[in-house]
This record gives structure tokens, C-alpha cells and sequence, in this order.
């Protein structure tokens, strides 16, 4: 009996985790419809779902119930992003960022790391579903010195194509890396000049920019900007998106983040699955020395854990 109240608690106590364990909860309820008994032990045992009341039967936590609430809608939500249109999918993902609290951040994973045709196609379907522009969101609802670059950032539509000029690849390293040490050594915001470069040039151009920067002055531009929020991310996502959704998979997969950080785990993994999520399993065996899928099993539960996987699998 003991052993049976300890396996429904596990599949209770994900909350630090992602997802629940909806079939042990499933099958407890068929072995115990006729054993009311198990139910009494289980109330009392669990501390953490149910308190005491007045002596005489112990009563839901509403707080925990509400954490359970929102475990129990991961798969919900995965699936629903899953179905949708990747344009109305991004919209809804920046609506969400702009009005709800979630980090900005999620405006340059949309901007940065989606081909210039996706992102217009996010802008069409942000205006055909909120009547206003992502700009005008962005830019009346952000907050902070960097609202502007934002603004920037979700407006681009940069040049797709493979050409790139070198010699203009070695200026703006030089530019840049002369604008981020004016600017920390006054305390001051990045310049126009940073911002036109890191907004509208393509990311090829860029990536060789940033390569140029290394080679002239020893140290990855990203060590430059390491204080500088929303831009280390920019320069992140458009010199490796699968470098940079490694990165948010594992800081969703550690112990006690936030709620952000574990919706960016669905976030990435729906929208990546038949993108590029070979190269960001590559990245994450390089990286870690473990495989992807393995810390998915380890960190996840249940049929979120299940869907997860499935998506991680589904281009090989």
C-alpha cells in the first residue's frame, strides 16, 4: 500500500521538472476505484498536495493545485503550437513575450533566427491577428534603453542570398569592435552605427564580420558584449542558431529555472524539429557529452516527455 501512494506522489511531483506522469495517474485510478482506503493514505501522506483542515479531512493546497494545472497543460501546449502555422505560431509566441512578462528575448530568436520570408510572414499574421503592427507592439508596450533596437530588429528584412563583400566584412569588425569599447568606456549605449550593422546586414555578411573580429583582435565578439542584453543574444542566434538553441535547451534542463526558461524548451523544440534540430543534437553531444534525447528522458515526464522526443527524432 505504501509503495502505491509513494509511485502516485512521484507521478505528482514533477513541479521542478516538465510534464507530469498522466499514465501512472490513469492506472491508480483503476486500481483504486474500489479501495476508497488508498485515497485516505495517499491525502494524508502527500504533504505537498493536500494540508490539514480542521481535524476532520485534509483539503487541496490551491497553490500546488495550480502548479499542477499548468504541468498538466505542457503537452496541451505543445500540441497546439505544433498544429499551428509557423507565421501565426511566431506572432502568437511575440504577442505573448510583448504583453505577458516573458523575456524580449524571444523577439531575437524570431528576428535572428528565422529566414527573411518567415519573418515578414510573422509580421503579416501578427497584424492579421492583433490589428497592429509587431513594430508598434514592440515599441509602445518594450520598455529600457534597448526598446529602439528591438524596433530594429523585428522591422529587418535582410538580404538572403550567399554574397558577401570581405573587405566591407573587415571594416565593420574594425567599427564594431571600435563602437563597443567607446561605448563601455563611457557607459553608453551602443552607437547607430552598431545597431544598422547588427540589423540590417545578412547573416552571412555577419558571421564573417564576426570572424574578422577574432582574427584582428584576439577575442570572440561575444566576450565584447557580454553586458550588453538582447545584442549578445543577436550576435549568438545569427553566428550559430544551433549553438544558440543548445544553449537555451540546456539552461531549460537545469534544476530551479524559471517558467520562461521551460517554455522556451517547447519553443525551441516545436519549432526546430524539422528545421535544423540534427545540427542542435550535434551541438548539444559536443557541448555536453550526452545526448539529447537522453536528458529529454532524464528531465521530462509523461506525454510531454513523450511528445518531446518524438519531435527531437522526427527529421532522421
Amino acid at each position: 500500500m505504501a509503495e502505491e501512494c509513494e509511485e502516485l506522489t512521484r507521478a505528482l511531483s514533477g513541479l521542478g521538472g516538465l510534464g507530469l506522469e498522466e499514465k501512472s495517474v490513469a492506472a491508480a485510478m483503476g486500481r483504486w476505484r474500489r479501495r476508497p482506503e488508498m485515497l485516505d493514505q495517499f491525502r494524508r501522506s502527500f504533504g505537498g498536495l493536500f494540508k490539514g483542515d480542521d481535524g476532520s479531512f485534509e483539503r487541496v493546497d490551491m497553490d500546488y493545485i495550480h502548479l499542477l494545472e499548468f504541468e498538466l497543460a505542457r503537452f496541451k501546449n505543445l500540441m497546439l503550437q505544433w498544429l499551428m502555422h509557423p507565421w501565426e505560431r511566431d506572432a502568437r509566441w511575440a504577442h505573448h513575450a510583448i504583453h505577458k512578462g516573458d523575456s524580449p528575448t524571444v523577439l531575437v530568436e524570431i528576428a535572428c533566427t528565422r529566414t527573411p520570408v518567415e519573418l515578414l510572414g510573422a509580421r503579416k499574421a501578427y497584424c492579421s491577428l492583433f490589428h497592429r503592427s509587431l513594430e508598434e507592439d514592440v515599441a509602445y508596450h518594450i520598455s529600457g534603453s534597448h526598446s529602439y533596437f528591438l524596433v530594429l530588429l523585428v522591422s529587418s528584412y535582410r538580404y538572403d542570398g550567399p554574397n558577401v563583400n570581405e573587405e566591407m566584412a573587415k571594416l565593420e569588425a574594425k567599427v564594431l569592435h571600435n563602437a563597443i569599447h567607446k561605448a563601455a568606456a563611457k557607459g553608453s549605449l551602443l552607437s547607430e552605427e552598431v545597431l544598422r550593422i547588427l540589423t540590417t546586414r545578412s547573416k552571412p555578411h555577419l558571421r564573417e564580420t564576426f570572424k574578422f573580429y577574432k582574427q584582428l583582435f584576439g577575442k570572440f565578439i561575444e566576450e565584447d558584449l557580454i553586458k550588453v542584453p538582447y545584442i549578445i543574444e543577436t550576435v549568438e542566434s545569427i553566428n550559430s542558431a544551433p549553438a544558440y538553441f543548445c544553449k537555451v535547451i540546456d539552461a531549460a534542463l537545469k534544476d530551479g529555472v524559471d517558467q520562461d526558461s521551460k517554455e522556451a524548451l517547447t519553443r525551441v523544440i516545436v519549432s526546430r524539429s524539422n528545421i535544423d534540430m540534427l545540427e542542435i543534437k550535434g551541438e548539444y553531444l559536443k557541448k555536453h557529452g550526452t545526448k539529447l534525447e537522453d536528458e529529454l528522458q532524464k528531465f521530462s515526464r509523461g506525454v510531454y516527455r513523450d511528445a518531446l522526443l518524438s519531435l527531437v527524432a522526427g527529421n532522421e
